[in-house]
C-alpha cells in the first residue's frame, strides 16, 4: 500500500482526519494476538508457581524484560525487525520520497565528473536499469536497487540536457569594442552606477567573430529615455567570466553559463539610445513590458518610502535589490536575517497566507454563502494566482521560481483535498526543480532551502505524532491577559524552535559555501521575524493591492516603519556579534550530514536512528580539511598568506573586495596587512630575505615583493622572468605576473607559478610541508582539465596562449 505522505489529510468541512500512520497503529478493537509460551531450553527448569511466589515482582519483571531483550538481540531477530521496519517505511511511501534524492545524486555525479560525458552512456544506463527493474519486480530488493540506479542515471541525463540546452557563448578574452544591443534589464546600484543586461545585436571596431549573445555591463549614467527594450550603442570594455577566487569556491563562470551571460564589463563613457530598425519579437516585447513595470513600481516605492527602507521595500515587492546600501547588507548577513531580502519561500508563503486570510475573512461575512461553498479552495486558488503574479513581477529569479513550485504544489493539494504540508509535496517540488534546473542542486540556494523545509516538515510530523499519543485535558479558564500572554509565549517558542531547526539543518551548508556563521541569528530572527510576518509583508501585499487605485500610501508608510525597525535591530545586533568567519570544512562532512538529514526527515520508524552515526561521522570529519598556506588569484595580481594572529598579508594596497572578503573568511583572518613599499631603482632589498622573521608581511621594491610564511617558507612575487631569477636562491614559491615567462629556476624544490598557468587553470592554493623544508610545496588549482563547457573559454585568452597584453594601435 502506498501512503500519501505524512500529515493529516483534511478536506473542507471534514469531520474526521486520516493519518496514514494511524493505519499501522495498535487498535483497541483488534483481535488479540496469540501468545506463544517461551520454549524450554535444555538444562533449564521452568519456574513453578512456588518459585515465582518467592521472587519479588519487580525482580521477576526485570528478569523477564532482560530475557526478552537478550532473545531479541540475536541476528535473526534483528533482521526480522529490520525487515518489518523497512516494509513499514515502504508502505508509508518512503520510496517516492527518495526519488528526488537519487535524482540529485545523479546531478551531483555529473557535475563532479572530471570530463564531459556524452549522451549515449547515461541514456544506455537508464534504459538498461529500467529493463532490469521491470524484470526484477518479483525480487523487491533487486527491483529497488535497479530503480535507484536508474534515477541516478536519469539525474545525469537531466544535467547533461540542461548543459547542452544552455550552450552559452562565452567571451574568451578581454577586449574593447563598440557594441549595439537591446536592454533586457537595468538596475540602479548603491554606488550610483547603472547595471545593464544587454542582448548584443552587433559589434564593431573591432567586430567580434564569436561575440556573446548576452552581457552584463555597468555605466556611469544613462539617457533619461532609456528603458527595457531600448536599443543602445556605446564603446565598452568586455571581460570574460571569471572562475573561482580559490579552489572549491563560488564559480562565476558556472553561474554565468547557466544564466546565459557570456561576458561582463563596463561602458567607456555613457551609452546612447538609437532608433530601432523594426519591432522586436513578441517575447522580447513582453519581457520588456514586465521589466519596465517592475522599474516603475520600484521607483514609486522608493519615492514613497525613501532611504534604505525604500530600497529594501523595492527588493521585497519587485525583487530589485541592487540599491541596498552595503552596510545594511552586511549587517543582515552577520545577523543571519539576509534571507528576508531574497524572495523565497518565506515571502511566497506570507503573500499566499495574507491573501487566504483576507479572502476567508471576507467570506466569513457571508455565512450563508460560506456554509454552502468550498471557500477554502476559492482562497487557495486566489493565493495561487497571487504568487504566480508575484513570481512574474519579482523577475522570475531562480530562488523565487523554486519557492513558487513548492508552494504551488501545496496549494494544489488543498484544491484536491490533500494535506498541504507533507514530505510528499516537498518531494514533488524537489523533482520539478531538479528536472527544470539541475544545476541548482549544487548551489547553496537549493541545498539550504530544501534542507530547512525538510527539517521543519519532519519535525512538525514528529511533534504531531507525539501530541496524538498524549491525553490532553481542557485548558483552565484564564483571564484575557493570561490568554494573550500564553499565546505570545507559544508563538515566540514556536518561532524559536523554527529558527533552531532550520538553522541547524542548514548550518554546515552555509559554512561550506560561505565560510561564515551568524552566532546571534536566533536572537535576530526572534526580534525581526514578528515585524516581517505581521507588519512588513502583510502591508506589502495590501500596498500592492491598493497601488492600482493610488491608495497605497498608508500601507507603504507602515511597511517603511517596520523596515526601519528591522534595519535598526539588525545594526544593533551586528555591532555586538562576534567574528563570524569559521574557515573551511571538509566536503565529506557536508555529504555525511546531508545523508543523515535525509534519513532523519524521511524515516518514520526506528530506522531514523540510522541518521545518528552519519551525523556523528559528519561532525567528526568537519576539521579534516587543510587550510591553504598561500592563495593566488587567477590573474596573478593578488597573493595572500596568513601570518598569524588573525592577520592576512596581501601584496597590494588596493585589492578586489569580493576576493579579499572570501579569502579572509576561508583563512579565518580578521585584519588585512598591506605591503610595505620601498622606493628603489633596482630589484634588490637592503636586507637579506633569509633574515626576515617568520610571519613577515610583504615587502615590495621595484617589481619584486617578498614575504615569509610563519612556517619559514619565503614567497616572492615578480613582475617578469628576469626579476624572478634572483629569487630562485631563497624563495620556496615564486609567482610571476607575466604570461610570456617560464620557469627561471633549476631547483625542483622551488615552485614557480606563471600567469599563463593561472589563466589556464584558475586561482591556486599552495600548501607547504610543515615537517620538512626539503619538500617542494604542493599546489592545487581551481579549474580541472579537460575543461567542462563552462570553462572552455579559458583556452582562448591571450594569457592562456602565452601572449603579452593587447596594445591598441596609436592613431
Amino acid at each position: 500500500m502506498a501512503g500519501r505522505g505524512r500529515g493529516e489529510d483534511q478536506g473542507e468541512g471534514a469531520a474526521t482526519s486520516v493519518n496514514e500512520r494511524s493505519l499501522f497503529a495498535d487498535s483497541p478493537y483488534a483481535e488479540p494476538m496469540p501468545v506463544a509460551l517461551p520454549e524450554t531450553r535444555p538444562g533449564l527448569r521452568p519456574l513453578s508457581p512456588d518459585d515465582t511466589a518467592s521472587v519479588p515482582v519487580a525482580v521477576l519483571g526485570s528478569a523477564i524484560r532482560l530475557r526478552r531483550l537478550l532473545r531479541r538481540s540475536t541476528w535473526p531477530a534483528i533482521r526480522r525487525s529490520l525487515a518489518v521496519a523497512a516494509g513499514t517505511e515502504l508502505d508509508r511511501g518512503v520510496a517516492f520520497l527518495l526519488v528526488p534524492v537519487f535524482l540529485a545524486a545523479g546531478v551531483i555525479i555529473y557535475f563532479s565528473l572530471v570530463s564531459e560525458p556524452g549522451f549515449a552512456q547515461p541514456i544506455v544506463i537508464v534504459l538498461l536499469m529500467a529493463c532490469c527493474a521491470a524484470v526484477a519486480r518479483s525480487w523487491p530488493k533487486t527491483h529497488l536497487l535497479c530503480v535507484a540506479a536508474m534515477l541516478c542515471a536519469l539525474g545525469v541525463v537531466a544535467a547533461k540536457v540542461e548543459t547542452w540546452r544552455a550552450g552559452t557563448q562565452m567571451l574568451g578574452s578581454e577586449i574593447q569594442t563598440r557594441l549595439t544591443g537591446r536592454v533586457v534589464s537595468l538596475e540602479e546600484m548603491e554606488n550610483g552606477r547603472v547595471r545593464l543586461t544587454l542582448d548584443i545585436t552587433s559589434t564593431a571596431h573591432p567586430k567580434l567573430r564569436y561575440a556573446p549573445e548576452r552581457v552584463r555591463l555597468s555605466a556611469r549614467g544613462i539617457p533619461a529615455d532609456m528603458t527595457a527594450g531600448s536599443l543602445i550603442t556605446g564603446y565598452a570594455r568586455l571581460l570574460p567570466p571569471t572562475g573561482p577566487v580559490r579552489p572549491e569556491s563560488y564559480d562565476f563562470s558556472f553561474d554565468s553559463y547557466f544564466a546565459g551571460i557570456g561576458g561582463s564589463g563596463f561602458f567607456l563613457g555613457n551609452p546612447k539610445t538609437i532608433a530601432s530598425p523594426g519591432p522586436p519579437p513578441l517575447i522580447a516585447r513582453l519581457s520588456s513590458a514586465i521589466e519596465n513595470a517592475r522599474e516603475n513600481i520600484a521607483d514609486h516605492i522608493r519615492g514613497k518610502i525613501g532611504g534604505a527602507e525604500g530600497e529594501i521595500a523595492a527588493a521585497l515587492i519587485v525583487g530589485v535589490r541592487a540599491g541596498i546600501p552595503d552596510e545594511v547588507n552586511e549587517a543582515m548577513r552577520r545577523t543571519g536575517i539576509y534571507h528576508i531580502i531574497s524572495i523565497s519561500g518565506l515571502h511566497m508563503a506570507l503573500v499566499a497566507g495574507t491573501i487566504m486570510a483576507l479572502l476567508r475573512g471576507a467570506f466569513a461575512l457571508f455565512p450563508d454563502f460560506s456554509s454552502r461553498r468550498p471557500v477554502k479552495k476559492y482562497a487557495a486558488a486566489a493565493a495561487l494566482v497571487s504568487i504566480a503574479a508575484y513570481l512574474v513581477i519579482s523577475g522570475i529569479v531562480v530562488a523565487a521560481e523554486r519557492s513558487f513550485i513548492m508552494l504551488a504544489v501545496m496549494l494544489v493539494a488543498v484544491l484536491f483535498d490533500r494535506a498541504a504540508l507533507t514530505m510528499r509535496n516537498l518531494a514533488i517540488s524537489a523533482i520539478a526543480v531538479i528536472l527544470v534546473s539541475p544545476h541548482e542542486v549544487v548551489g547553496p540556494s537549493f541545498q539550504m532551502s530544501f534542507a530547512a523545509t525538510a527539517a521543519l516538515v519532519g519535525a512538525y510530523a514528529g511533534w504531531a505524532d507525539y501530541r496524538a499519543d498524549k491525553v490532553r485535558t481542557p485548558p483552565a479558564r484564564r483571564s484575557f491577559v493570561g490568554f494573550l500572554s500564553r499565546k505570545f509565549v507559544l508563538a515566540m517558542g514556536g518561532l524559536a524552535m523554527t529558527s533552531i531547526i532550520a538553522g541547524s539543518a542548514t548550518l554546515l551548508f552555509a559554512i561550506w559555501h560561505f565560510q561564515r556563521v551568524s552566532p546571534l541569528s536566533l536572537l535576530a530572527n526572534l526580534a525581526v521575524m514578528p515585524i516581517v510576518s505581521l507588519i512588513v509583508m502583510p502591508f506589502a501585499v495590501l500596498s500592492a493591492l491598493a497601488m492600482p487605485f493610488g491608495a497605497d500610501g498608508p500601507f507603504l508608510y507602515v511597511m517603511g516603519k517596520g523596515l526601519a525597525a528591522m534595519i535598526a535591530i539588525s545594526a544593533w545586533i551586528s555591532e555586538r556579534s562576534p567574528v563570524d568567519a569559521v574557515g573551511l570544512i571538509s566536503i565529506r562532512s557536508v555529504l555525511l550530514v546531508a545523508v543523515a538529514l535525509v534519513i532523519a526527515t524521511m524515516a518514520t520508524t526506528w530506522l531514523r536512528l540510522a541518521a545518528v552515526p552519519f551525523a556523528l561521522a559528519g561532525l567528526l570529519t568537519v576539521p579534516q580539511v587543510r587550510t591553504p598556506d598561500v592563495l593566488i588569484s587567477e590573474d596573478a595580481h593578488l597573493v595572500a598568506l596568513p601570518i598569524g594572529g588573525g592577520e592576512l598579508a596581501l601584496n597590494r594596497e588596493r585589492s578586489n573586495e569580493f576576493t579579499t572578503d572570501n579569502w579572509k573568511r576561508a583563512l579565518r583572518a580578521e585584519t588585512i596587512i598591506p605591503p610595505e613599499i620601498f622606493e628603489a631603482t633596482d630589484t634588490r632589498f637592503d636586507l637579506d630575505p633569509l633574515d626576515l622573521p617568520p610571519g613577515s608581511p610583504f615587502y615590495c621594491t621595484g617589481h619584486l615583493c617578498i614575504a615569509r610564511h610563519p612556517a619559514g617558507a619565503i614567497i616572492a612575487l615578480a613582475k617578469d622572468r628576469n626579476t624572478a631569477r634572483p629569487a630562485c636562491a631563497f624563495a620556496s614559491l615564486i609567482v610571476i605576473d607575466d604570461a610570456t615567462a617560464y620557469n627561471p629556476c633549476r631547483d625542483p624544490l622551488v615552485l614557480v607559478v606563471t600567469k599563463k598557468q593561472l589563466a589556464r587553470d584558475g586561482s591556486a592554493a599552495v600548501f607547504f610541508d610543515p615537517q620538512s623544508a626539503a619538500t617542494a610545496p604542493m599546489i592545487r588549482f581551481a579549474v580541472d582539465k579537460p575543461y567542462r563547457p563552462w570553462h572552455e573559454q579559458r583556452r582562448f585568452s591571450r594569457e592562456a596562449r602565452g601572449l603579452p597584453p593587447y596594445k591598441q594601435r596609436e592613431k
